[in-house]
C-alpha cells in the first residue's frame, strides 16, 4: 500500500512538471520577439528620430527654408513647382529644408513625409508636399509654425519673388483681419524602413 501511494505521488508530480513544462513552452511560443518589437532600445531610436526632425525643422526656420518651401507653390497649375500631378512631391523635396531633411534622414533607412496645414474656406486642412507612403506604426512627428503675412510673395521656380499671395494663388486663404493672411504648419513624419 506504501508502495503504491509512492507510485502515484511520483506519478502526479510527473504529470505536474509535464504541465508546467508544456504551459511554458506554449506561452514562449505566443510571444515573438521580432526587430520591431516594441522595446526601450526602439523607443530611444524613435526619440532620436523626432528630435532630429524637430531640429531640421527649427534650423529650416531659422534660416527661412520652411517660410520658403510653403512659398514654392505654382499658381496656375495649383500645386508645388514641379510636383507630381497629385500635386505633391514623391522623391525629393526641391528647396532647402528637402536637401537638409534629405542628409539627416536619406541614407539611413529612415523614410519621411511632409505636410503643410492651413485653412481654406475656413476649414482645416491638410496637403502633403513631400509624400513617401504610408507610416508605420512607429512613425514620430515633429511640426513648426510660419507665419504669412499679407505682404508676402509666392515663389518661382527659380526662386525668384513671384506675385503678391492673396486667395485665389494661393492653397490657404487670409485668416481674418490684420496683417496676417494666415498662420501655416508643418508637419514632418517619420519612420524606419
Amino acid at each position: 500500500m506504501v508502495s503504491e501511494r509512492g507510485q502515484v505521488h511520483t506519478l502526479e508530480a510527473i504529470v505536474a512538471g509535464l504541465l508546467l513544462t508544456s504551459s511554458i513552452v506554449f506561452a514562449l511560443q505566443m510571444t515573438a520577439v521580432t526587430p520591431l518589437s516594441a522595446s526601450t532600445s526602439s523607443q530611444h531610436i524613435e526619440n532620436q528620430q523626432q528630435a532630429s526632425a524637430s531640429g531640421v525643422l527649427a534650423t529650416a526656420a531659422r534660416n527661412d527654408s520652411l517660410r520658403r518651401t510653403v512659398l514654392y507653390w505654382n499658381s496656375s497649375s495649383s500645386r508645388f513647382h514641379g510636383a507630381s500631378v497629385n500635386g505633391f512631391y514623391t522623391r525629393r523635396l526641391p528647396t532647402d529644408l528637402g536637401r537638409t531633411l534629405q542628409r539627416t534622414f536619406g541614407d539611413r533607412g529612415i523614410a519621411y513625409n511632409v505636410y503643410v496645414t492651413y485653412y481654406k474656406s475656413g476649414r482645416l486642412q491638410e496637403k502633403p508636399i513631400l509624400y513617401r507612403g504610408e507610416p508605420t506604426d512607429n512613425a514620430v512627428a515633429a511640426s513648426r509654425t510660419v507665419v504669412i503675412s499679407n505682404d508676402t510673395r509666392l515663389l518661382n521656380e527659380d526662386g525668384s519673388h513671384g506675385p503678391l499671395i492673396n486667395n485665389s494663388n494661393f492653397y490657404a486663404d487670409k485668416n481674418g483681419e490684420g496683417p496676417v493672411f494666415d498662420v501655416v504648419r508643418v508637419e514632418v513624419v517619420v519612420w524606419r524602413i
